[in-house]
C-alpha cells in the first residue's frame, strides 16, 4: 500500500459513509441487507475480491494468505445463506494477517467465537452450518458484491449505516464535497441555536 494511499485510507475514517454519499453524484452503496454483524468498528481499505462458487467457501482461506495488510475481503456469496462463507477460526487467522474487515454477500457462523475475535464482519446473516469446502472460484477479479461491481483496490467503507464502494482516484473529491455539506450543517445548525428559527432545509453560508 503506497504512503499517498494509507493517507487517504486515515482521512476517509473520519467520515460516515452516509456523510461519504453526499459528496458522490452516483454512489454505490450494497444491498442493506448485508449488514455489520460483529464489532462497531469502522473498515476502510483496499478490496481483495474473492469469486467462489455459489455456498462454496474453500477459496477463502487462500484469500486470507494472499491478502496484504489492511485489505478489506469481499465476498461475491451470491445470497448464499443455507451455510456459511466464514466462521471463527477465520476471524482469528485474518486478525493475525492484519485484514481490515471482510463483506460477505451471504451468511456466517460462530457468532459468539467471531465476536471473541473481533474482527470486523459484514454479512447478510448468520447460520450454523457450513459452506462446501471445495477449493474452487477466482481471487482479485472483478465481482458483483451486493448489486455493487468491486474492482480489486476499490476503497471499501464500512459503518453503521452500510457499506460504500468508491474509486482510489474519487476519494478526495468526494471528502471535498462532503466536507461542503458538513460545513453547511453545521452552519445552518448554528444558525439555528442563534435565531431559533428551525430550518429543516440545510442552508448554505
Amino acid at each position: 500500500m503506497t504512503e499517498q494511499l494509507k493517507e487517504i485510507i486515515t482521512r476517509l475514517r473520519n467520515y460516515t459513509t452516509s456523510e461519504l454519499c453526499d459528496g458522490v453524484v452516483d454512489y454505490h452503496t450494497m444491498d442493506y441487507h448485508i449488514r455489520r454483524q460483529v464489532t462497531t468498528k469502522k473498515i476502510v481499505g483496499p478490496a481483495f475480491t474473492i469469486n467462489p462458487p455459489k455456498g462454496i467457501s474453500g477459496i477463502i482461506p487462500d484469500a486470507i494468505l494472499e491478502a496484504e495488510e489492511g485489505d478489506v475481503l469481499v465476498v461475491a456469496g451470491q445470497g448464499f445463506c443455507a451455510g456459511s462463507y466464514w466462521g471463527d477460526h477465520r476471524s482469528i487467522c485474518a486478525n493475525m494477517k492484519g485484514l481490515e474487515g471482510i463483506v460477505i454477500d451471504g451468511a456466517f457462523r460462530d457468532l459468539d467465537g467471531c465476536r471473541e475475535a473481533d474482527f470486523p464482519i459484514f454479512a447478510r446473516n448468520v447460520t450454523p452450518g457450513s459452506a462446501g469446502k471445495a477449493c474452487e472460484g477466482e481471487l482479485n477479479v472483478p465481482i458483483i458484491c451486493g448489486g455493487v461491481e468491486v474492482h480489486p483496490g476499490d476503497l471499501i467503507i464500512g459503518d453503521c449505516n452500510g457499506i460504500l464502494v468508491i474509486k482510489p482516484e474519487d476519494a478526495k473529491w468526494i471528502m471535498s464535497k462532503a466536507d461542503e455539506k458538513i460545513n453547511a450543517e453545521n452552519y445552518t445548525i448554528q444558525r439555528m441555536k442563534e435565531t431559533g428559527e428551525i430550518l429543516p432545509r440545510v442552508i448554505r453560508p
